[in-house]
C-alpha cells in the first residue's frame, strides 16, 4: 500500500459505548481502520455480566474482537483485517493497543477511563500525523471534552436512520387542487364489498406508497388510502369515516383526520404491523386499545391483547417490586388503566354491574408483559402493542417484532420527543427504525397523529412549556 492511501485512510478510535449500543460497528467503518485501546477491553469485560441488552452487546463484540484476532498473533503492529465472515465491506484493520500511550491532561482526572481514552487519541494523533485520527463515542460528554482538547470526536452514525427527523415519513399526503384534472382522465370507480375503489393515473401516482394516505379538505373532503400502484396508475379506496358515531371503534369515534386514518389502519385486518407516532395526548394508546378490544372481543379475531413497554423510569427508580411479571409491569401500565377506564365508561346502557362485568371481561383478556422475556417466544393470533417504542433500540425493535407467528397483529406506540434512554436519539431510535425501513410494504401502515385531544389544559402545556 502507498504512503498517500494509508494516510487517506482515516483511524477510528472506539470508545465502549459504540461496542455496546452495535456489536457490529467492528465492521461499519468501511477502508477505515480500527483502533481499541486497553480502557475499551476493560469497560466490556466489567459490563459483560447479567441478562441485559448491554451485557449481551459487550458479549457479542468480545466474541466479534476474538474472532478477529484470532489465536495467530502475527505481527501486532500491522493489525488484523476486518474482511472475514463474509463482511467484504470492511476492508480496514483492527489495532489493539500493545503499549502504554499516556499523556497528561490539563484540567482531566487521568484515571477515569473516559480521559484516558481521550489521552490515547492524542498521543495517537502525534505518531500519525498528517493522517486523521478520530474518537467515536455516543457518550456527548466525552465529544466534549475531546473537542476542548483538540480531538477530533463524532458520533457513531451508522444506525442513524435519519439526520433530520422532519423528512420522517408521516403516512399521508395532501394532494394539489388541480389534482382531479389532472388525474381524471382515465378513471375509473367501482365498489367491492360496500367499499369504493378508484384507479387514476398521472404524475403524482408515482410518488405514492402503498397503504398512504391521501387527502383534500375543501368543500367535498376527499380522504382515501392507495392500495396498490404500478408506473404511473394508483388504486385508491375511499377510507372508512370513523368520525360518525354509527362507525364507531369500542364508542370511541375519530376526533380528527390522522385519527380516522390511523383507526382505518388498526381495524384492517390486512395490516400486521401499524406505527403510530404522535405527542402525549394524541389518543394513540386509546384508538388501539378500542381497536384491540373490538376485534378480540367482538370480531374475535385475535384471542388476546398482549401489551408491554420499556421499562425507563422518567425519574428516581423505585427499586425493585414485588409479585409475578404482571404484578411487577402493572406500575408502569398507569396508561393502560387510564384508557379502560375511559373505554369502559363510552357504555352508558351496561350499567354499574355490566360495567363492572366488562371490565372483569377485559382484564382476563390483557396480558402484560415485560420485554426482559420476549426472546424465543412466538405469538400466535394476538394483538401486540408496543407502548413507548421510542426507547428501543433497533436491534430491540427486530427481536419484538419477529416474535409475531400466524396470524398476529403488532402495533408499535411512541413519541420521538420523549427519549428516556441513554444514547438514543431520534434519528437512531428504534421507532424510527421500523417506519423508515417498513414504508411501502403492503402489509404496513403508518400514522404521525398531529392534535392533541387530551384537554385544553394539556394542550396550551404542550404549546408553551
Amino acid at each position: 500500500m502507498t504512503k498517500k492511501s494509508a494516510a487517506s485512510r482515516k483511524l477510528f478510535v472506539l470508545d465502549t459505548n459504540v461496542l455496546m449500543h452495535d456489536p457490529s460497528s467492528l465492521y461499519r467503518f468501511e477502508e477505515h481502520d480500527i483502533y481499541l485501546p486497553m480502557v475499551t477491553l476493560e469497560e466490556l469485560d466489567n459490563n459483560k455480566k447479567g441478562l441485559t441488552e448491554v451485557a449481551r452487546n459487550a458479549r457479542q463484540a468480545s466474541r466479534s474482537i476474538e474472532e478477529i484476532v484470532g489465536s495467530d498473533l502475527g505481527d501486532l503492529e500491522q493489525g488484523f483485517s476486518l474482511s472475514l465472515n463474509g463482511n467484504k465491506q470492511a476492508t480496514g484493520h483492527l489495532f489493539l493497543q500493545t503499549n502504554e500511550l499516556y499523556i497528561d491532561l490539563p484540567g482531566l482526572a487521568g484515571n477515569k477511563a473516559d480521559n484516558q481514552i481521550i489521552s490515547v487519541v492524542i498521543c495517537l494523533q502525534k505518531q500519525h500525523h498528517p493522517r486523521q485520527v478520530i474518537l467515536v463515542s455516543k457518550d456527548i460528554n466525552v465529544r466534549i471534552k475531546a473537542r476542548a482538547m483538540g480531538v477530533q470526536a463524532q458520533d457513531y452514525f451508522n444506525d442513524k436512520v435519519l439526520e433530520d427527523t422532519d423528512v420522517l415519513y408521516s403516512g399521508m399526503k395532501e394532494l394539489p387542487a388541480d389534482f382531479w384534472e389532472q388525474h381524471s382522465k382515465a378513471m375509473e370507480s367501482w365498489q367491492e364489498s360496500g367499499r369504493m375503489f378508484y384507479r387514476l393515473t398521472g404524475p403524482l401516482c408515482k410518488t405514492f406508497m402503498v397503504n398512504e394516505f391521501v387527502y383534500f379538505d375543501n368543500e367535498k373532503p376527499f380522504h382515501a388510502i392507495v392500495r396498490s400502484i404500478g408506473g404511473d396508475t394508483a388504486v385508491l379506496e375511499v377510507v372508512k369515516d370513523h368520525m360518525q358515531s354509527k362507525h364507531n371503534v369500542w364508542g370511541i369515534t375519530a376526533r380528527n383526520r390522522e385519527q380516522n386514518f390511523a383507526l382505518n389502519l388498526l381495524m384492517d385486518p390486512e395490516i400486521d404491523f401499524v406505527s403510530l407516532l404522535g405527542q402525549a395526548g394524541t389518543g394513540k394508546t386509546l384508538l388501539t386499545l378500542a381497536a384491540a378490544l373490538t376485534q378480540v372481543l367482538d370480531k374475535k379475531l385475535y384471542s388476546e391483547i398482549i401489551m408491554t413497554r420499556v421499562t425507563v423510569p422518567v425519574g428516581e427508580d423505585i427499586g425493585f417490586l414485588p409479585g409475578t411479571e404482571e404484578e411487577k409491569m402493572t406500575p408502569w401500565m398507569g396508561a393502560l388503566e387510564d384508557n379502560l377506564d375511559v373505554l369502559n365508561k363510552s357504555d352508558d346502557e351496561a350499567g354499574e354491574w355490566g360495567r363492572a362485568a366488562t371490565q372483569d371481561l377485559i382484564r382476563t383478556r390483557i396480558k402484560i408483559k415485560s420485554l426482559n422475556f420476549m426472546r424465543g417466544r412466538t405469538f400466535l393470533n394476538k394483538f401486540l402493542i408496543i407502548d413507548e417504542a421510542q426507547n428501543l433500540t433497533p436491534k430491540q425493535m427486530k427481536t419484538l417484532i419477529t416474535r409475531a407467528g400466524p396470524g398476529t397483529k403488532v402495533v408499535c406506540l411512541g413519541n420521538i420527543a420523549q427519549i428516556d434512554t441513554p444514547y438514543l436519539t431520534e434519528g437512531s431510535s428504534g421507532i424510527t427504525y421500523v417506519v423508515d425501513r417498513f414504508k411501502g410494504w403492503g402489509h404496513n401502515g403508518h400514522i404521525t397523529l398531529q392534535r392533541g385531544e387530551r384537554s385544553r389544559l394539556a394542550d396550551f402545556a404542550a404549546e408553551v412549556l
